[in-house]
């Protein structure tokens, strides 16, 4: 039996195209060294300049396929002629060139013949069946092939479809889907190698037969998004916009072959609208302007965006699309508006009950041929198109014999999953720590993550609960501080629970604790509406009394008795950001947006932000220049970071402005995050020592406020910044002095710091210009520059 590589330390992409460059760019920021390969452009004298190329379309690609532009430094380029003798020191060969059998082929004939024998050699191909790739190569060669199929962005779509060939060694699949879950940060779905794998197959199926019922029932584009979008548990692209952007000619193609390859009544015939949009018009959405949208200005330079009518083929100004009934249901739990919308009467409910009823179809349908599980079905769809729900649970939420009653009153034939189903009587697919087989049979079922509403169902695992957090025991001696409100925006519950899982630790014996969560962000800071109403009616000790509550809060997460872990991802903004920052250890998803942000409302942070920016910032400057004026640009980048409102536009970039100090880690697969949060507690908790609060940080007094002055005096003049502006830095200045007036080398308290800040916070709250920010803010969501 021939031992293949369980650790990827070297990868190799061949294909600098949009899709091979960002796919080596993820490698990067996973910190994987990458060798790209690609053809010799004719009469061009740089040899490498196709793959040069590929990585600097990904360095300018928006969104952004870099997490770190500086990780670049670790893609070499090359070329296919020079350096396919490289291929050799690759733990992992992945091809992305063109769509066409014999170039693959060719391709693989000649990799073979280079690559190390305990290679994982994989193809990125969404539309050639794996198998007949490698056709003639070796036996060795074949066992250690795996299909590794990427969604585009590959940054940001969680799904890797995993496509094992007949003769792929289960130990590759094993392997490789632990490097892509734990490494590259992926949700692995294992395929079968058929045409479309599971999530286009489904998807693609789902936007086809939209098209038709739009048609039938007389919507628009735009009434469909809205029946079908987060009101439904989906992207906010919902169907004809996520076509717009996947690219009509793609949908088109991807429609026709499946169509040739499948069995006819799975029905892939595209609407003669969408073929004309294609064949004729070729709008082909995003990538041309136009398509079933086209965005447009207005004579005031606004934007607008045109609904495409599928009658006149002319682009309409519709305004705000509403739909009654999406609107009846909004704010109301997934499962109400799930069943709400089903039963729905009308063309809205008959165009719903279409889409989804041919959906249950077929996800059936195809259980047991695009996927061994049903839950890889489900996930396909949730990891590759933004649902919430998959398919069968969606069933689930319907109750599987309502949806079974209806297909049949359609006159529909039952897949045999489904004709299982009703034999047995069974209302889920899920229940009990089990899921169905695609013959109908139960067999157990483990969630492939921690899951925390999985987690609660267990009454006993609830240690406290509040209105707006909990208080969750995660095993092995750890608590989870859960926030679990809208944004989870920090308010009293926010605070409370900390304290609730302090006291717990030290009466109930665990061993620390991490604050995390699972909801869309872990924290958009605080809570504007109370802090602004609070202002407004001038109850100033109140104010003054809940910053100190929130002080109190974010320092007791560094000088516990015992270990504290912040698990943050997605927004963490404002007090979310000072939370993170005053934990012992943060374990951070690679996509984590975090930052300062106070001054966009006025205020500079009040949970100690501003204290510690500049501790971290003047800790890095070498001891001879913690003195006197040799502390300016410590305090000038805490001074900078805070007063533009910088934000980080992953957890690397959150390293590089200060937020994450180097020993933090950073976890590519936000899914992970708590459980690699507890390890940490674990791995911290013996011998634990408890910090204590710092009473040497170095300050420049009256020193700094003049230098910071002298350059917003030239920022102002020139424009750059308003009155308020200058109101706001003015405060930020006096606390990142340290209020010592004249004196250079003074040397002040956490506490002191804490102070300033919190004065300058409530003087700030107090004045008009920050009150009306905060109201504008909450408004419209943008900042006013008053």
């Amino acid at each position: 039996m021939q031992t293949y590589s369980a650790k990827i330390q070297k990868a190799a992409v061949i294909g600098a195209g949009v899709m091979g460059a960002a796919i080596a760019a993820q490698l990067a920021n996973a910190g994987i060294p990458v060798l790209l390969l690609d053809i010799v452009l004719e009469g061009n004298p740089d040899r490498n300049a196709a793959a040069k190329g590929g990585i600097q379309k990904a360095l300018k690609a928006r969104p952004a396929a870099f997490m770190d532009p500086a990780r670049a430094a670790l893609i070499t380029p090359g070329n296919l002629e020079d350096d396919l003798g490289k291929l050799k020191d690759a733990d992992w060969i992945l091809e992305a060139i063109i769509e066409k059998l014999p170039a693959k082929r060719e391709l693989w004939e000649k990799v073979e013949k280079v690559a190390k024998k305990t290679a994982i050699l994989s193809s990125n191909s969404s539309g050639i069946p794996m198998h007949l790739q490698i056709e003639g190569r070796g036996e060795d060669f074949q066992r250690r092939f795996v299909g590794a199929h990427f969604f585009n962005p590959p940054r940001y779509l969680y799904l890797l479809e995993v496509i094992p060939t007949p003769n792929t060694d289960p130990q590759v699949v094993a392997d490789f889907s632990a490097f892509a879950t734990g490494v590259l940060g992926k949700g692995v779905v294992v395929a079968n190698d058929v045409p479309g794998f599971v999530a286009n197959r489904i998807g693609v199926y789902g936007i086809v037969r939209a098209m038709h019922y739009i048609q039938k029932y007389g919507l628009t584009p735009a009434e469909a998004d809205q029946l079908t979008g987060p009101i439904l548990g989906r992207a906010s692209s919902a169907t004809f916009r996520t076509a717009d952007l996947s690219g009509l000619d793609i949908i088109y193609h991807v429609a026709n072959d499946l169509g040739a390859a499948t069995s006819a009544d799975e029905d892939f015939t595209l609407t003669e609208p969408f073929r004309r949009l294609v064949e004729e018009k070729k709008w082909l959405g995003d990538k041309t302007g136009s398509g079933f949208y086209k965005k447009t200005k207005d004579a005031k330079g606004k934007t607008v965006i045109l609904n495409l009518n599928l009658d006149t083929f002319e682009y309409e100004d519709q305004g705000k699309v509403k739909v009654a009934a999406v609107e009846a249901v909004k704010g109301q739990p997934l499962a109400r508006r799930v069943q709400a919308l089903y039963t729905l009467e009308g063309k809205e409910g008959d165009f719903l009950r279409g889409t989804m009823n041919d959906g249950f179809w077929y996800a059936a349908k195809m259980a047991g041929v695009v996927s061994a599980n049903l839950s890889d079905i489900d996930n396909a769809l949730k990891w590759g198109f933004g649902w919430e729900q998959g398919p069968f649970e969606t069933m689930d939420t319907l109750g599987v014999q309502t949806v079974i009653a209806n297909l049949e009153a359609e006159g529909r034939v039952l897949p045999p999953l489904l004709q299982a189903m009703k034999d047995s009587g069974r209302e889920s697919f899920y229940q009990n720590g089990e899921v169905v087989t695609p013959e109908g049979q139960p067999t157990a079922y483990a969630a492939p993550y921690l899951i925390l509403t999985d987690l609660k169902k267990d009454a006993s695992r609830v240690v406290k609960k509040r209105a707006g957090a909990s208080l969750i025991d995660l095993g092995d001696g750890v608590l989870l501080a859960e926030w679990h409100v809208k944004m989870n925006a920090l308010g009293e519950d926010q605070l409370r629970i900390l304290e609730d899982a302090h006291k717990a630790v030290g009466s109930m014996g665990y061993a620390g604790f991490v604050v995390g969560n699972q909801g869309e962000n872990y924290s958009a800071g605080a809570n504007l509406p109370l802090v602004l109403s609070q202002a407004q009616d001038e109850e100033w000790d109140e104010l003054d009394s809940a910053i100190r509550q929130f002080q109190k809060a974010t320092t007791s997460l560094r000088f516990s008795p015992h270990p504290v872990v912040a698990a943050p991802f997605g927004l963490a903004l404002g007090g979310g950001c000072e939370m993170l920052m005053h934990a012992d250890h943060v374990v951070a998803s690679a996509e984590l947006y975090t930052g300062l942000v106070e001054v966009g409302v006025g205020l500079i942070p009040g949970g100690g932000g501003t204290k510690e920016l500049l501790l971290r910032f003047t800790d890095a400057l070498l001891p001879s220049q913690q003195t006197g004026a040799t502390l300016l640009p410590a305090v000038q980048r805490a001074f900078e970071t805070i007063g533009t409102a910088k934000v980080s536009t992953s957890a690397l970039e959150a390293r590089n402005l200060g937020f994450l100090r180097p020993s933090d880690t950073v976890a590519m697969n936000r899914n992970l995050l708590i459980e690699e949060a507890k390890r940490k507690v674990l791995e911290l908790a013996p011998g634990y020592i408890q910090p204590v609060p710092r009473q040497d940080i170095p300050v420049m007094g009256d020193a700094a406020i003049a230098a910071i002055k002298s350059a917003l005096y030239g920022m102002h003049e020139g424009g750059y910044i308003t009155d308020y502006d200058l109101t706001v830095s003015n405060e930020l200045a006096r606390v990142l002095s340290g209020g010592v007036g004249n004196n250079r080398t003074a040397k002040v308290s956490e506490q002191h710091l804490l102070d300033l800040e919190r004065e300058a916070f409530l003087t700030l709250l107090g004045k008009k210009g920050t009150q009306e920010r905060i109201g504008h803010m909450l408004k419209t969501g943008k900042p006013l520059r008053n």
